[in-house]
């Protein structure tokens, strides 16, 4: 059973990082919008302007901020990441799709404080390719795993995992599309419980 925020509790300010379309950052905003929710999306940032869930969190009323992190030093970049998250008063960030690795440094200001959704059953498959790796390995099961983040790649906490079956007949991609909805079912019911706790 779900967590549910105690009636009246001050709702906890996330931040969201995307690259691309922002699928699982779609499935949180809408489940943020549940009375229940122990959360609301404050923001939603990305290292690509051009990022289309920029769009699609404007079009539902959710600030964002973009900033292309080319030819300007990484610290310089992840510094106006922070600067945004912190003028938005975000408590935690959901990493849905942000396809850059978080420097140390920007890891240990938001020191469990940052949680990710990874396309495999970690330990198994850190880092990317992940349901091909599957594929290949002759796994029975594939799916995904959100997880706090740490230094060390895709290796921290492990705060719930959803699985798929694997068919004979499975591409990468056609197991990618079957895991995602596995994520979008499984990212908002982990948040809600990571931040009741």
């Amino acid at each position: 059973m779900a967590e549910v925020a105690a009636p009246g509790a001050v709702k906890k300010k996330l931040g969201i990082l995307i690259s691309g379309r922002g699928s699982n950052m779609m499935a949180l905003v809408t489940a943020s919008r549940s009375p229940d929710s122990a959360y609301e999306v404050a923001l939603v940032a990305s290292d690509k302007p051009d990022a289309p869930g920029l769009a699609w969190a404007k079009e539902n009323g959710v600030p964002t901020f973009a900033h292309s992190p080319k030819n300007i030093p990484k610290p310089e970049y992840e510094a106006k990441i922070d600067s945004a998250l912190r003028a938005a008063g975000v408590e935690a960030i959901a990493l849905a799709g942000y396809m850059r690795l978080l420097s140390d440094e920007f890891v240990a200001k938001w020191r469990g404080k940052i949680v990710n959704i990874h396309p495999s059953l970690l330990p198994l498959y850190k880092g990317l390719d992940t349901h091909r790796r599957a594929l290949v390995a002759g796994d029975s099961h594939a799916g995904c795993s959100v997880h706090i983040v740490t230094e060390e790649l895709d290796g921290g906490e492990v705060l719930g995992q959803a699985e798929v079956r694997i068919d004979a007949r499975d591409t990468p991609e056609s197991l990618a599309e079957r895991v995602l909805a596995e994520e979008h079912r499984l990212y908002p019911q982990v948040l809600q419980e990571w931040l009741c706790r």
